[in-house]
């Protein structure tokens, strides 16, 4: 099984979710927010689309490799 990352529920894997990303700063509030709320997943502020939590895939225990937006596992690569 994969490493969790030390820091994957206050930052996302750059080249999946990086700050020059459109909307980057309020969807880290909604994430942060949903974090702490217990949710699995909050709106992406720009599509809407539903977008999983770090701690909602870390509790999931498996790495899906579908590229999650908050994936908290160390990359392969």
């Amino acid at each position: 099984m994969r490493a969790l990352r030390p820091d994957h529920v206050e930052l996302p894997l750059p080249r999946r979710y990086s700050s020059k990303h459109r909307g980057f700063v309020e969807g880290m509030a909604r994430h942060a927010d949903a974090v702490a709320a217990g949710r699995a997943s909050y709106a992406d502020p720009v599509t809407g689309l539903t977008v999983f939590t770090a701690k909602f895939l870390a509790d999931r225990a498996y790495c899906c490799d579908s590229g999650c937006r908050h994936c908290p596992y160390a990359p392969l690569r």
